[in-house]
């Protein structure tokens, strides 16, 4: 099955760097960039998947897969960190993996590239040079793209076995009473707005289908620049899942309030989430 760039409806909170923006419109704005922009913040996702392995485990990550990586725009903010950190990145999309390849991994430096590689490859069937991995990552909401009970376990075992003796499996988590609202969601950029369109959800069947637009001063509208066909899996459900796949501990990260009603960017074990209208969470899942 195809596997889209990755979405979010929200960036987390977190430094982001000084991207300037020139002016842009449909007809010449590259949807890879405004995503990049406007969604992904690499640097407070690794800096979260950094510093809570060490706190765990007493030790430095340096094997990291991404897996659903699109751009890789993580693995490459993770060879950055240090001189010994390596990394491997799965999808099926070609075309976005050498988009990744030419405006993130021409970026590093020689050193730091040479670290990080990237298969198309369905993460149901990770290679063997991407097993025995310290770090696991299945962000934004990626494996939402497995609709079934069957499928999703699949993919967690094979996950589970893919890590190294010591290894962790990060993932994040979209909730909330307005996750299943048809709605559309706007926040102003650099010189666009970026539009999460939550178009269809089914509560029977937990069908979600979302779409990313972007809007530009010039009036003009990239509409539907990435869509995504998912199953809406609650938190519950997917505890329980991990468990089912053979994860001893499954640990929630809840996300602090800024006192404005927005998130504040820490994360903190937590077994009491807030019954809001969207949160963001991180899943940390422990085989042993």
């Amino acid at each position: 099955m195809p596997i889209q760039p990755r979405p979010a409806p929200r960036r987390r909170a977190g430094k982001s760097p000084d991207r300037a923006t020139p002016a842009l419109s449909a007809r010449t704005a590259d949807r890879h960039t405004l995503y990049q922009v406007a969604v992904q913040n690499v640097e407070a996702e690794i800096d979260f998947v950094d510093r809570t392995y060490t706190k765990l485990r007493g030790r430095r990550a340096r094997r990291l897969r991404e897996d659903f990586c699109g751009t890789y725009a993580s693995s490459c903010e993770w060879v950055r960190r240090r001189a010994d950190n390596t990394a491997i990145g799965l999808d099926l999309d070609q075309p976005t993996l050498d988009w990744g390849r030419a405006h993130n991994h021409a970026k590093l430096k020689p050193d730091a590239a040479a670290r990080v590689a990237t298969i198309r490859r369905n993460v149901l069937h990770p290679p063997a040079i991407a097993r025995g991995v310290d770090v696991l990552l299945a962000m934004n909401f990626s494996y939402w793209v497995f609709k079934t009970r069957e499928q999703i376990i699949a993919y967690f075992r094979a996950a589970r076995a893919s890590l190294a003796p010591g290894g962790l499996f990060f993932l994040d988590h979209f909730g909330g009473w307005e996750s299943m609202k048809p709605q559309q969601d706007r926040r102003r950029e650099k010189g666009f707005t970026y539009i999460w369109d939550q178009a269809r959800y089914n509560p029977i069947t937990g069908d979600y289908t979302c779409h990313i637009h972007f809007k530009f001063r010039d009036g003009t509208t990239m509409r539907r620049a990435f869509t995504y066909d998912w199953r809406l899996w609650t938190l519950p459900e997917v505890r329980d899942l991990l468990a089912e796949a053979g994860f001893k501990r499954i640990t929630v990260y809840w996300e602090g309030d800024d006192g404005k009603g927005g998130g504040n960017g820490v994360f903190r074990p937590s077994l009491t989430g807030e019954a809001c209208a969207a949160f963001i969470t991180y899943i940390v899942a422990d085989p042993r």
